[in-house]
């Protein structure tokens, strides 16, 4: 079983990736670079670029992977707002932008609806100032 979540702990690492493939490609891509600098010829210009290349692609598909995640957890959270939140607050749901949802993802059902009125009205704005006011956290152990 997972360690219980909290705002201390809730950034995650996955251990290929950060510790393995990106250091080593950006390593790479230095040498390559260093290369190019004191030998500059087209086998060296080709062997930094495709280096650069991967360095990007690599970044590029995490991105892309990132960015499809919090498009769904907008969408969860918007539903999530829909059935928890109280009828005056439903049509403000609009109003919240992707970072700020992706912070309330972490707020209990009970706390949402008051932690909802402190980002609306601007006590809470940022992604980090709303997963600090979280007091009952709700885990989110599936994001890579």
């Amino acid at each position: 079983m997972a360690a219980e979540q909290n705002y201390g702990n809730h950034a995650r690492f996955f251990p290929p990736f950060h510790f393995f493939a990106v250091p080593i490609l950006a390593i790479n891509a230095v040498i390559q670079l260093w290369h190019l600098v004191q030998s500059p010829d087209r086998g060296s210009l080709w062997t930094a670029l495709v280096a650069v290349a991967l360095v990007l692609g690599v970044l590029s598909a995490r991105f892309m992977a990132l960015r499809a995640q919090d498009r769904v957890i907008r969408l969860e959270e918007r539903l999530r707002l829909a059935q928890v939140l109280p009828a005056e607050l439903q049509p403000r749901i609009e109003e919240l932008t992707m970072r700020q949802l992706i912070g309330l993802r972490f707020a209990s059902d009970g706390e949402l609806p008051q932690l909802v009125r402190k980002v609306l009205d601007g006590v809470a704005k940022s992604e980090k100032q709303i997963k600090q006011s979280v007091i009952n956290w709700r885990a989110d152990h599936e994001r890579v």
